[in-house]
């Protein structure tokens, strides 16, 4: 299975370029998600891929078939979209079996694909209830069964969790990546939020201005930033400019020893603030003498604001620290990202 395959895809709005020379390949059965801000285009690609928004040039190849011209009912591809786009007259049973019917899938067919869809996604119970009459959490795997009721090769998803609260978007989050590695289907996913990015998908890629900057493992684009702005937009880091040279990376902080020289002479280092331990003694490596200036209890950990810097760190195991208090933080080479665009 060779997956789906994008190829110079182009879209531009007046002066605008909306997507800019994508070129992806995303692999048969994977989670894959498109993750950046608003107006970076990721949506634009997605609507391309299921055939609702023509490109201006490129290619798109799906199971080794080439599908750019085809309109998006035979391109064997759905789409869960963020209002879900439930009728609020049919009840959840013929809400999913809309398609299959709009198609003149024989009726025996229409209720076995149904009743199997629905029980997979615990909906078997719920099959004359109406849209008003579930929460948005159910309503969202309505919207899924209605979607995989007709067997796609690869499954869209445009923000779906967006309009759940915190709670229940965690909840779904967990539920979708299982309900993906059960099924063994495509899934693309496009969001603006990291925490799910990083939590459902095999492989991320980050989109700004049109172009997709970065993509691998959650692991990967978490640990390693290419850049400022992927540093920045999946999860928080500190940010420290210097120069490197005679093996040392020389910043107003002090001299940092990196595990991996970079290939600049001035240039970023990415620290996250998880990264960053305090210690009771200076360090043998990368040790900075700090003091706390804000502070921020959260639960399960704290964050804490020090200077010179400033510099943010996340601890869940100095819990009496004080504003005020002089600490040393220890900031290992292997934990220091390089940024080299």
């Amino acid at each position: 299975m060779k997956g789906l395959q994008l190829r110079g895809i182009n879209k531009t709005y007046g002066n605008v370029k909306a997507v800019e020379d994508v070129s992806q390949e995303i692999h048969s059965g994977e989670f894959f998600t498109l993750l950046g801000p608003s107006g970076c285009g990721k949506t634009t690609l997605l609507r391309m891929i299921a055939g609702l928004e023509l490109q201006d040039s490129g290619t798109i190849i799906l199971e080794g078939e080439e599908i750019t011209a085809l309109p998006a009912i035979r391109r064997q591809i759905n789409t869960v979209f963020q209002s879900y786009a439930l009728f609020p007259h049919l009840n959840i049973f013929e809400n999913v079996a809309f398609g299959l019917r709009s198609r003149k899938v024989p009726g025996p067919e229409v209720d076995k694909r149904v009743k199997k869809t629905l029980e997979m996604l615990e909906l078997g119970q719920m099959t004359k209830r109406f849209p008003h009459q579930l929460s948005g959490g159910q309503n969202q795997r309505v919207a899924l069964a209605r979607a995989l009721v007709n067997e796609p090769k690869v499954l869209l998803l445009d923000e779906p969790m967006s309009a759940l609260d915190a709670k229940l978007r965690a909840q779904v989050q967990v539920e979708l990546r299982r309900l993906q590695q059960k099924l063994g289907q495509t899934f693309i996913l496009v969001t603006h939020d990291q925490d799910e990015a990083l939590v459902v998908s095999d492989r991320i890629a980050v989109m700004k201005d049109g172009k997709i900057i970065q993509f691998g493992t959650p692991v990967e684009v978490y640990e390693s930033p290419k850049n400022k702005f992927v540093a920045e937009f999946l999860g928080t880091a500190n940010l420290i400019e210097g120069t490197y040279h005679d093996g040392q990376f020389h910043t107003e902080l002090g001299i940092f020893e990196l595990e991996k020289p970079p290939s600049w002479k001035k240039g970023l280092i990415a620290i996250r603030p998880e990264w960053i331990r305090i210690s009771d003694t200076k360090p043998d490596k990368n040790g900075i003498r700090a003091t706390v200036t804000e502070m921020i209890y959260r639960g399960t950990n704290l964050d804490l604001w020090l200077s010179p810097g400033p510099i943010r760190l996340r601890t869940s195991t100095y819990k009496n620290i004080q504003i005020g208090d002089q600490v040393w933080l220890d900031m290992a080479p292997k934990e220091i990202a390089v940024l080299n665009e």
